[in-house]
């Protein structure tokens, strides 16, 4: 009859109800595959160190694999009677092999069993967010190259601010994005070490070579401290972050599809392959796809306060609380990857309305700033100018005239200092075209952002693929 690994304490068995108010399998059965490749690479260091005799390593190898393949074609059956994963494999591995396989644990404790799994397990969706980034990135760059002189109202408080060019808008976004592949790629170095062979919190007796399995699992190194390696959760509160913030630059991006695919503003139309109709309004084309990312973000925040709270106060060691800390960035890492997904596609097939964006552009004062900094020219302080421009724009609204088409006669009755080269400034894709300051949205500037983001996403794609690869030639490794 199957009992939990640590029966042999207890007198009585375990009521059905603790059983299932204690299981974790529903979870952590997406870890099975880290959990053997943990074992593969624990049992070979035990050979390796003659802890544990060669013919039964061999055996539990065979078993491991055996298992592996059943993992992997869906046809390995979890017991849900067994608590976890972990029990799970090690139970089948012993039914298979006989009691070799009840080896397989020395010199390491479910602690850090668990640990290492999901720091791999966590490893991969890292690298998995990075790359569905890049691919967002990439959408956007496109978008960026090939608009570098449309232009579109720039906004503060979402009123009309300056113009701007829509590869400005763009390249903001890439630029947000980008960082979050950096929070990504410095996550995964951090959590990046093995705590494999610190078994339940103080290390073990036997003579275990832990840089042997780190090596073998593809980190850089064991952690340092065996108290911490058990304990510690940074990596997850870490990933955890790093979802909610990229999810947040995706509500934000989609907050501003979802309103210029609106009527009033009718800045873009999306593909009919990304949107949705309604079920009693013939006409309606609604931006669901975008509503839907923006909405998720509540639940990707939430896994990160989840964990924050989760691990508030815990006194080392390990505690049953941290059962808790997988099912949140789990799921807040899948949703984030597939929003990503879907979000380069939408933004890749979104048509962008550019003449629309300039008539939008061209209404009203928008290029008030830039009759300010005209007048500063003229050896007027610019606090000076900044009123002067207020009484003309004050005309403006009342006129309906838009400052640009006011005649020359008009604009020096605010100040007659003001001559016939004040129309070099204030046409909107003038008001674009002269802001070649670093980072500004002329043509020339954005260029430079360009080349900028192109070289740090080739540097991330460098990144991905190196670890990538050394982690998949690790397994391939374990398998030989």
């Amino acid at each position: 009859m199957k009992q939990a690994l640590w029966s042999g304490r207890f007198k009585d068995k375990m009521d059905d109800s603790t059983l299932d108010f204690t299981s974790s399998l529903d979870v952590d059965s997406r870890m099975a595959f880290y959990d053997v490749m943990g074992s593969l690479a624990h049992v070979n260091m035990l050979k390796a160190c003659s802890i544990l005799p060669a013919d039964d390593v061999d055996s539990i190898i065979k078993g491991l694999k055996d298992i592996l393949r059943e993992i992997e074609d869906g046809t390995f059956e979890l017991d849900f009677k067994l608590e976890d994963i972990h029990t799970n494999i090690e139970f089948s591995l012993t039914e298979r092999i006989g009691p070799a396989g009840g080896k397989l644990h020395t010199g390491r404790s479910r602690n850090d069993q668990v640990a290492v799994d999901f720091r791999m397990y966590l490893r991969d969706k890292a690298l998995a967010a990075c790359t569905a980034i890049e691919g967002l990135i990439t959408s956007l760059l496109k978008i960026a190259e090939e608009n570098p002189d449309t232009i579109m109202p720039g906004f503060t408080h979402m009123q009309h601010a300056q113009p701007v060019t829509l590869a400005q808008h763009m390249l903001a976004y890439v630029f947000k994005f980008t960082r979050d592949t950096d929070r990504f790629l410095d996550a995964f170095q951090r959590m990046n070490k093995c705590p494999l062979g610190s078994a339940a919190l103080a290390g073990t007796t036997y003579p275990i070579d832990r840089f042997m399995t780190a090596q073998a699992l593809g980190f850089k190194e064991p952690t340092e401290n065996s108290m911490d390696s058990v304990s510690d959760r940074d990596f997850v509160n870490e990933l955890a972050f790093c979802a909610a913030q990229t999810q947040l630059h995706l509500s934000s991006l989609c907050e501003e599809l979802v309103l210029w695919s609106s009527q009033e503003f009718a800045f873009i139309e999306m593909d009919d392959k990304y949107t949705t109709g309604s079920s009693i309004m013939p006409q309606k084309k609604n931006p669901d796809i975008a509503e839907l990312v923006r909405g998720k973000t509540g639940s990707v925040v939430g896994s990160l306060m989840t964990m924050i709270v989760l691990t508030k106060g815990l006194p080392l060691t390990y505690n049953r609380d941290l059962q808790e800390d997988k099912r949140p960035v789990m799921d807040s890492m899948d949703t984030v990857i597939r929003c990503l997904q879907i979000m380069a596609k939408v933004i890749a097939t979104t048509t962008f309305k550019k003449d629309r964006m300039l008539e939008v552009t061209s209404r009203g004062q928008i290029n008030a700033t830039d009759l300010a900094d005209y007048l500063v020219t003229k050896d007027i302080p610019f606090r000076e100018a900044h009123a002067i421009v207020g009484a003309a724009v004050r005309e403006s609204i009342e006129s309906g005239v838009n400052l640009e088409d006011m005649p020359l006669e008009k604009l020096k009755t605010f100040s007659d200092r003001i001559e016939s080269d004040v129309y070099d400034f204030i046409p909107v894709s003038r008001c674009a075209e002269r802001r070649e300051s670093y980072g500004g949205t002329a043509p020339s500037s954005t260029d430079i952002q360009m080349s900028k983001a192109i070289e740090q996403l080739m540097l991330h794609e460098d990144v991905i693929r190196q670890e990538t690869q050394l982690i998949e030639g690790c397994w391939k490794d374990l398998l030989e």
